[in-house]
């Protein structure tokens, strides 16, 4: 060892976030994150204190800054590791995934959790339990009255589903007008509009229905299963180096909306599949496995077979804050015309 090397005290270590950087790198130890040259450096790159800019945008800049440089002072980490860093969030983006890392990241899932203990801070029980939207909605789908047969496509491997419920308010009354959106995989694990085989026509498994008097809505359509991440993508990319499977359990997702009620993200897990626990994007939730019946008659709804499966999934909607409905969210998502 050369007496450079021994006067730094450094140690080596294999960068391993990805198969493809498998570099030997000196590590040498230093705390700089406390000084004042890296203060104001945050301070310049946040352009905090100046008139110009988004203030609360200048305060998240700098402050995830900060976490960042700190990170990189406690973990000693290299050049190349915030290279490789960088490259990924490169490939991220070509690959359109961001969103779906949020979810196989637990991000989405820990903004339902601020969500509960919002709810709890304000004294708002009850209600379907929310969990997490995904990144495959597409808005436009047409919206029927009470019942709506979204199969468009026929799926050898998919037998005939209907799922019905009755939307509830607070006081356990039905509520009218409620307009209850669905959308899933096929048995093949794609989503219409998303679907790399080109197989499904816009709006496939993908519905809406405006609820009566009675609260009730109804989709007829076909058994979904589980998806993975695409395999060559970078989410996935990024979960085999952390040992994780990018698989989720059959789901069948949901909005809800009312003009006097807030408005429901929420998903139903299809019971028996046995990733229910094990889903990478932590949307699953006990009150969300609603129980699957055999049933006949099939034919008479104009399904694909007389022997159906049938999900009751009732869902009880909350009551608006201060007059406003808290829980929409601003994200940007896909659209189309039916």
């Amino acid at each position: 060892m050369s007496s450079v090397d021994r006067a730094f005290k450094s140690n080596q270590r294999t960068l391993s976030f990805f198969p493809q950087y498998q570099v030997e790198t000196k590590i040498v130890s230093v705390k700089v994150f406390q000084t004042q040259e890296v203060q104001d450096l945050l301070k310049a790159a946040a352009n905090a204190g100046s008139e110009g800019g988004n203030a609360r945008t200048k305060q998240i800049t700098q402050r995830l800054l900060s976490d960042l440089f700190k990170a990189v002072d406690d973990l000693d980490m290299t050049p190349d590791e915030i290279w490789a860093g960088v490259n990924y969030f490169n490939k991220l983006g070509q690959d359109g995934e961001a969103a779906l890392l949020a979810a196989g990241l637990g991000v989405e899932k820990y903004l339902d959790i601020r969500m509960d203990a919002a709810d709890k801070a304000a004294e708002i029980d009850g209600g379907t339990p929310r969990t997490i939207e995904g990144p495959l909605y597409v808005a436009g789908a047409p919206v029927h009255d009470g019942v709506a047969k979204i199969d468009i496509n026929a799926d050898e491997d998919a037998g005939p589903l209907v799922i019905r419920g009755t939307v509830t308010g607070p006081d356990g009354a039905p509520v009218a007008d409620a307009v209850v959106e669905c959308w899933h995989a096929n048995s093949k694990g794609f989503y219409s509009h998303f679907d790399p085989t080109g197989a499904q026509s816009d709006f496939n498994l993908r519905g809406a229905v405006k609820t009566g008097a009675d609260g009730q809505y109804e989709f007829r359509t076909l058994m979904p299963v589980g998806y993975g991440c695409p395999p060559h993508g970078a989410t996935q990319q990024l979960l085999n180096v952390l040992g994780r499977h990018g698989n989720r359990p059959a789901h069948v997702h949901f909005f809800v909306v009312s003009d006097n009620h807030r408005k429901l993200t929420t998903q139903i897990n299809i019971e028996g599949d046995p990733l229910i626990w094990d889903d990478f994007a932590y949307a699953t939730r006990e009150d969300l496995i609603p129980h699957v019946v055999e049933k006949t008659g099939g034919t008479e709804l104009g399904l694909k077979a007389d022997a159906y499966k049938e999900i009751e999934f009732n869902i009880a909607l909350t009551r608006l804050v201060e007059g406003k409905d808290n829980q929409l969210v601003s994200r940007l998502r896909a659209s189309a015309t039916a």
